[in-house]
This record gives C-alpha cells, structure tokens and sequence, in this order.
C-alpha cells in the first residue's frame, strides 16, 4: 500500500537535513516539484545554472563581477 503524498514547503537548503530527519534514506526514491519564488531580476536563475554547468562556483562569479566592475570603474 502507497503511503499518502505530503506537501512540504521548506528551503532547498534544507531538504537533505528534512529527508533525514524523516526517515528516507539516500537511496530511496522522492518526487520533488520545485515552485520557485518569482525572481527579482528575470533569468538570473537560468544565468547562474548556464555559469555553474561550466564549472564555476559562486566565489568565481564574485570574482568576475568584480574584475569587470574594476575595468570599468575610472
């Protein structure tokens, strides 16, 4: 017999420490439906996925911004 389905709403941060907590081991199967929060500055989730696919990491994009923002600066 198929338990229920349960609707949560917490953090993607927290999602491992939640499974956890719950019981469900990392080998177990889940369905995740993610409803993002409107954006404040469109297409900066889909920017940051393309950024992150090529390797780079948050502490890379800082850096880049602030080089551009350096060469750019008087």
């Amino acid at each position: 017999m198929t338990a229920a389905p349960e609707i949560i709403e917490i953090a993607a941060g927290e999602v491992p420490a939640e499974l956890k907590r719950r019981g469900i081991g990392p080998d177990e199967r889940v369905i995740l439906t993610i409803t993002p929060e409107r954006e404040l500055v469109p297409g900066r989730r889909l920017s940051r996925a393309r950024v992150a696919a090529a390797g780079l990491s948050d502490d890379d994009i800082d850096r880049l911004i602030k080089d551009a923002q350096r060469d750019v600066e008087p």
